[in-house]
C-alpha cells in the first residue's frame, strides 16, 4: 500500500505529508488553505479539490487538526461520508477519551475502520526514532496502516481495541510531563535563590533520568497491586522534605505555590491514617 491521504497541513500535519513523501509513499493533501501545500506539491504530493477527492485517492487517511471538533466539521458530510466507507481513517487531532468513544461510534455508524491516535512527539522528531504515537481502536485499521505509521514514528505502540486507550495514555503521559515542568520550574527558582547555575542541574536531571524512571516504575506497581503497607519512602518521611520545601520558600522569600500544593495533599494523606503508608498512597486521598 503506497497511497496515503493527509488532510490538515498545519506544522504537525504537514510534517506527517512531508516525511511520508520522503519514504516513498504518493501522497494526497488537502487543507482549507491552499497555501500551506505549496512546498508539499514541489516535493511531490497531490493536492485534492475536496476532502472527498482525497479520501477517495487512499485506502488510509490521515487527519490532523487541531481538535476533533474541527475534525468532525470537515468530515461528517454526505460526500465525505461515502468516501470513507470501508477504509482506514486514522485520527491524529487532540481529543480527549470522551471524545475518541464518540468518534469510533460515529465511524461504525459509516462502515469506517477507526484508529484513534495520539503523537508524543514534535514536528521536528516526526520520522525518528525517538518520536511515539499511541494508537489504540480497531485492530483492522492498525494491520492495515502499521507500516505507514512506523514510517512517521520509531514507536508505535498499539494499545488495544478500547478506543479511549490512546487518548487516555497520552494524558497521563503529559500529566507526568507537565507535573515535571511545574517541579522543575520551582527547582529553578530554588537554585536562583542562592545563585546556582539552573542549566547545570538541567544536566544532571538528565544525566539521573533513568534513575527517577526506575522510582517511577516502583511507585506504579505500588498502585497497580494496592501493596502500600512495605514502604521504601514512606508519607512521613517525604513530609519532611515537603515541610523544608515551604521553610526554604519563606526563607528565600520566592514563590510557593507548588510546595503549598504538595502540602495540601501530603496533610491530608496523614490526617486519613496513611503516614506510614508507601508514598503512592497519596493516590488514595486523590481518588
Amino acid at each position: 500500500m503506497n497511497n496515503v491521504t493527509v488532510i490538515g497541513l498545519g506544522s504537525m500535519g504537514a510534517t506527517l505529508a512531508r516525511v511520508l513523501l520522503k519514504k516513498g509513499y504518493q501522497v494526497t493533501v488537502w487543507n482549507r488553505s491552499i497555501e500551506k501545500a505549496e512546498s508539499l506539491l514541489e516535493d511531490g504530493a497531490i493536492l485534492a479539490t475536496s476532502v472527498a477527492s482525497a479520501i477517495s485517492a487512499s485506502e488510509v487517511s490521515i487527519i490532523c487538526l487541531s481538535d476533533y471538533k474541527a475534525s468532525i466539521s470537515i468530515l461528517d458530510t454526505k460526500e465525505v461520508k461515502q468516501a470513507l466507507s470501508g477504509r482506514v481513517l486514522i485520527e491524529l487531532s487532540t481529543s480527549s477519551p470522551q471524545q475518541a468513544r464518540d468518534n469510533e461510534l460515529w465511524a461504525q455508524e459509516n462502515n469506517v475502520e477507526y484508529l484513534d491516535g495520539a503523537i508524543a512527539a514534535s514536528p521536528l522528531q516526526m520520522g525518528n526514532s525517538e518520536a511515539t504515537i499511541f494508537t489504540s481502536g480497531s485492530l483492522i485499521a492498525y494491520k492495515q496502516s502499521e507500516q505507514i505509521l512506523k514510517c512517521l514514528a520509531g514507536n508505535v505502540p498499539y494499545l488495544g481495541e478500547q478506543v479511549s486507550a490512546a487518548s487516555s495514555t497520552d494524558l497521563a503521559f503529559l500529566s507526568y510531563l507537565f507535573g515535571s515542568y511545574l517541579g522543575f520550574f520551582h527547582a529553578a527558582r530554588i537554585l536562583e535563590s542562592d545563585g546556582l547555575r539552573i542549566d547545570d542541574f538541567g544536566s544532571m536531571i538528565a544525566h539521573v533520568s533513568q534513575v527517577v524512571g526506575e522510582v517511577i516504575k516502583y511507585e506504579s506497581e505500588v498502585i497497580q497491586t494496592e501493596t502500600y503497607d512495605n514502604p521504601q519512602s514512606s508519607i512521613n518521611m517525604c513530609m519532611t522534605t515537603v515541610e523544608l520545601f515551604m521553610v526554604q520558600a519563606q526563607e528565600a522569600k520566592i514563590n510557593n505555590e507548588f510546595p503549598m500544593f504538595a502540602q495540601g495533599l501530603f496533610k491530608r494523606a496523614l490526617d486519613a491514617g496513611y503516614g506510614n503508608e508507601e508514598l503512592a498512597a497519596l493516590i488514595k486521598v486523590m481518588r
